[in-house]
């Protein structure tokens, strides 16, 4: 942070409209300063050049670089910058992986500026922050293990943890190259993954495995 203890942000997403709304949302706290809009990860780490910045706040689903690819960047060369990543997608799978490779925070983005605001002031200062409504789907996942573990399905076969992050993926309309890519993983080995949920799930298609996913449960 600036010594006057001002915290510095960055907002990242495509969608122009949605990055002057969080200006304007975020500007009205006296203790934090938006520096710079990117709308996507090429843009951002470009502006990172020549920006200081303590929080990055960062979309998933963006075109050019994603959130995942971007993520794993400032990981990598800007360690010291703080992320709270901020979506619709309310998947713990997605939540999972995030903060594997370095997310300091995730906010759905039906939240309210109190939460959001609050989520940057404890990412800058080192504190990991998870919204409500992820948390409530993280302590289901407590109470109900096996969806974490591998979740018991047709003739007891069960879907591993890998397993269920790429059908989580699927779900979201990702080809094999591109989850394997977010995996980081090779795109046989996802598609060793496909064939073996369909086999698992006894799906016919990826629709029909989509629509067995949600009615059991498997993704959120």
């Amino acid at each position: 942070m600036t010594e006057t203890n001002t915290i510095r942000v960055i907002v990242t997403d495509d969608h122009k409209i949605i990055r002057e709304g969080l200006r304007s949302l975020l500007e009205r706290d006296s203790e934090l300063a938006v520096v710079g809009e990117a709308a996507n990860g090429t843009e951002l780490l470009y502006l990172l050049e020549n920006t200081t910045v303590d929080v990055v706040l960062l979309d998933v689903h963006m075109p050019v670089m994603d959130g995942f690819e971007t993520l794993q960047q400032l990981t990598e060369h800007y360690p010291e910058v703080k992320v709270v990543v901020l979506t619709m997608l309310d998947n713990v799978a997605t939540l999972h992986r995030l903060l594997e490779i370095g997310a300091m925070g995730y906010v759905l983005k039906d939240t309210g500026r109190e939460e959001l605001c609050s989520a940057i002031k404890l990412a800058a200062s080192g504190t990991p922050f998870i919204s409500s409504g992820m948390s409530i789907k993280m302590l289901q996942r407590v109470v109900h293990p096996a969806a974490e573990h591998g979740t018991v399905i047709t003739e007891g076969k069960e879907l591993s943890k890998r397993e269920l992050e790429v059908l989580a993926l699927i779900s979201e309309g990702y080809t094999n190259a591109e989850i394997a890519e977010k995996l980081f993983t090779s795109k046989r080995t996802v598609e060793t993954h496909r064939q073996n949920i369909l086999e698992k799930t006894q799906a016919k298609n990826t629709a029909n495995l989509i629509k067995y996913a949600i009615q059991h449960n498997l993704i959120d």
